[in-house]
């Protein structure tokens, strides 16, 4: 089939308009704003950020009677170890985004909507500007869009490189000035979002899908993919295969297909050894696992894992799992925000034990504290950043525990390199 989001050619306005972009806008502005939420709803599109919560759903939240301005913001800020598809996009066809916000916007009644992009995408940042003067030079962004009477601005805002920002209600804190934190729900922020008002938060593929939604219907989309698990979905391919990069395919795709015909397979002398399927958040999956799954909500969780961001990781037999649930605690351990005492204290307990173990000073009860911390970090907190570290660690000790009883005896790290001490 061909790509919905990742087309040729659509790269700056005049592209995108010859495909038949703005099209959409159009005929969106020509309906109802509760017509467009229920086609949504009738697409079947769930939010690609990780979540997987129904969008059209999601937008219906509004409050109907609600008093004062509504915001969209679009969640740009993508910082899950493994995940790179909202960058690519927004490089490749950022009109997609900006009329999917259009569109939206008129949906939930929104005349603001903000970009919320990563400090660290710089080059993103500055074509998402330059595009957007562009669509509202030409009346697609700004007052009564297409002499609809429908308003609508667009900024781009730029964050400063922290993950819990990726975490809906902390954008919204770094949204409005301050320390980027996650916030106690409820209120959600349908009801008390950005500066208090009613606002939807939605990722960068969600929005880029709307309007191929709007144009082909509801229902040409829903007949993509799965029957819970439709229309298409951005993988990033990251670790020793031999086309590594972002693709496009229905979901549902096995990971056999993905890696064989879409990545060109794995290296000359590589073998297979574990894969992370939705971001570094996400519980591994083992070889066996790995090679029966197909990539789905649904197909996926029954494996135990899940979708999440769609960050494939792929891991061979030459790594060692040790070493490498190391490097995460590491990572979640930094970007903890430090506001619930169980990520806070968790993520730094697993770390320290993990560098015990790593360097061969720890012991197999290292190995059970290991798993102990992690549930009980599980579920305690205020955002899931405490459960993207506790997911993880289970599942690399449940799959791999002999190599991380083989650190505990001091012995080696696989399959035949000596521990360096």
């Amino acid at each position: 089939m061909d790509n919905i989001l990742l087309k040729d050619k659509v790269c700056d306005l005049p592209g995108y308009f010859a495909a038949g972009g703005y099209k959409p806008l159009k005929k969106a502005l020509g309906l109802k704003p509760a017509d467009i939420i229920e086609e949504v709803k009738k697409s079947g599109l769930r939010g690609r950020g990780g979540a997987g919560f129904p969008t059209g759903l999601k937008w219906s939240f509004i409050p109907k009677d609600a008093k004062g301005p509504r915001y969209l913001v679009c969640n740009a800020d993508e910082g899950e170890p493994g995940t790179f598809k909202d960058r690519e996009l927004i490089l490749k066809n950022p009109h997609a985004l900006i009329e999917g916000m259009a569109i939206a916007a008129y949906a939930i009644g929104a005349e603001t909507g903000y970009i919320y992009i990563r400090g660290e995408f710089a080059a993103e940042g500055a074509l998402l500007e330059r595009e957007i003067f562009s669509a509202r030079a030409k009346g697609f962004i700004g007052a009564n869009i297409l002499g609809s009477g429908f308003n609508f601005e667009l900024h781009v805002h730029r964050g400063a490189g922290a993950y819990i920002c990726g975490e809906e209600t902390a954008l919204l804190d770094s949204l409005e000035g301050f320390k980027g934190q996650p916030r106690l729900k409820p209120p959600f922020p349908a009801v008390k979002g950005l500066f208090a008002s009613p606002t939807v938060i939605n990722n960068v593929e969600t929005l880029a899908a709307v309007p191929a939604i709007i144009a082909g219907g509801g229902e040409w989309y829903a007949a993509i993919g799965t029957p819970k698990s439709t229309g298409t979905k951005l993988f990033c391919v990251s670790g020793p295969v031999n086309k590594p990069g972002v693709y496009e395919l229905p979901l549902g795709v096995t990971f056999r297909d993905l890696l064989e015909q879409s990545c060109g397979g794995l290296k000359e002398g590589k073998r297979l050894k574990a894969v992370i399927p939705g971001g570094s958040s996400t519980p591994v999956l083992t070889a066996e696992e790995a090679w029966a799954v197909k990539l789905d909500y649904e197909a996926l969780a029954t494996a135990g894992s899940m979708l999440g961001s769609g960050g494939v990781i792929v891991i061979d037999e030459g790594q060692c799992m040790v070493k490498l649930l190391q490097v995460l605690a590491r990572f979640y351990h930094h970007e903890s925000c430090g506001q619930c005492t169980p990520c806070r204290e968790g993520c730094g307990w697993i770390e320290k034990i993990l560098n015990r173990l790593e360097c061969g000073r720890g012991t197999r009860k290292d190995i059970d504290t290991l798993v102990s911390i992690a549930e009980g970090m599980t579920g305690r907190t205020i955002c899931p950043l405490a459960d993207a570290m506790a997911m993880p660690v289970i599942s690399f000790v449940k799959k791999f525990r002999a190599e991380f009883e083989a650190h505990a005896a001091g012995k080696y790290c696989p399959p035949d390199a000596p521990v360096k001490r």
